[in-house]
C-alpha cells in the first residue's frame, strides 16, 4: 500500500519517531509498519516495505520462520551473522558484509548472533519483488571497508546498468558508504522514490541536518549531496505495489 505521488516529496523521519521494542535479546528499530506495530500511513515507501535496525544479544537470534515473495537484504554493521535455511544454504557475514534472500515460492530461515559473547548489529530491509513466483535462492558477499569509504559501494541491484554484485529482481539499487568528513552526492532518475538511512553519525543531505536513526524519504528528488560523517545506507527504488 502506498500512496500516489504527484510532487517531489523530501521529509526526514527522526531517529524518535520509529517504532522501539525492548526484547531483552533483541532491541529493534522499526522505520516502517512491522510486527506489533501498525500505522496505515507508515507501511512502506516505494517498493521498500521494512527497514529494521536490530541488536541481537550474544547467541540469541531468530528461529526457523516461513517467507514468500519478498526479497530480504541484510546489512552488517557490527558482529557476526549466521543464517540457515530450508534449501539447506548456510552462510556467516561480518562487518559490511550482505546476506540478500529471495523468498519467492517460500522458504524458512532462521538467523541468529554467531557469537557467544558479542552483540550483533544489523540492518534488515525487505522489498517488493519486481517478478512473484520464483525460485527461492540466498546470497552473501563481504566487502573489504576500503570499498564503501567515501564512495557509493553498489552492493545490490536489479538494473541491469548496475555493477552491483547481488542480483535481485526488483528495480532497485541497495548502497553503502562510509564518510569520513567528506562529501558524496547521488543522481535518481525522474519519478524514482529514494531512502537514505544513516545508520551511525551525522551529515547533512541537501542542507538538512540527519543524526543517527534519522532517514530521509524521498521521491522525484534529483539529486542528494550529502556531507560529515557516519555510516548511510540508501536505497533507489520503483514505485511499490498500491491497493
Amino acid at each position: 500500500m502506498s500512496a500516489i505521488l504527484t510532487e517531489p516529496v523530501f521529509a526526514i523521519q527522526r531517529s524518535d519517531q520509529r517504532a522501539f521494542f525492548d526484547h531483552g535479546w533483541l532491541q529493534t528499530y522499526h522505520s516502517f509498519s512491522f510486527g506489533e506495530y501498525f500505522d496505515p500511513n507508515n507501511v512502506s515507501w516505494g517498493a521498500l516495505r521494512v527497514l529494521n535496525d536490530d541488536t541481537i544479544a550474544a547467541g540469541a537470534g531468530f528461529p526457523p520462520h516461513p517467507h514468500k515473495d519478498m526479497e530480504i537484504v541484510t546489512y552488517v554493521l557490527t558482529g557476526e551473522l549466521l543464517h540457515q535455511d530450508s534449501t539447506g544454504s548456510r552462510g556467516v557475514v561480518g562487518p559490511g558484509g550482505v546476506q540478500f534472500m529471495s523468498a519467492g515460492t517460500g522458504v524458512k530461515h532462521s538467523e541468529f548472533n554467531h557469537s557467544s559473547d558479542r552483540p550483533l548489529r544489523l540492518v534488515q530491509m525487505w522489498i517488493a519483488p519486481g517478478t512473484l513466483g520464483a525460485k527461492p535462492s540466498y546470497g552473501q558477499r563481504q566487502f573489504q571497508a576500503a570499498a564503501r569509504d567515501n564512495t557509493w559501494l553498489h552492493a545490490v541491484s536489479g538494473d541491469p546498468s548496475s555493477d552491483a554484485p547481488i542480483r535481485i529482481t526488483a528495480d532497485a539499487t541497495f548502497s553503502v558508504a562510509r564518510l569520513d568528513d567528506g562529501s558524496l552526492d547521488y543522481t535518481f532518475a525522474p519519478k524514482r522514490y529514494g531512502f537514505l538511512y544513516l545508520a551511525e553519525g551525522a551529515v547533512t543531505v541537501n542542507g538538512k541536518d540527519v543524526a543517527a536513526g534519522d532517514a530521509v524519504r524521498m521521491y522525484d528528488i534529483r539529486s542528494i549531496d550529502v556531507r560529515g560523517c557516519g555510516e548511510i545506507v540508501l536505497w533507489d527504488l520503483p514505485e511499490g505495489a498500491r491497493s
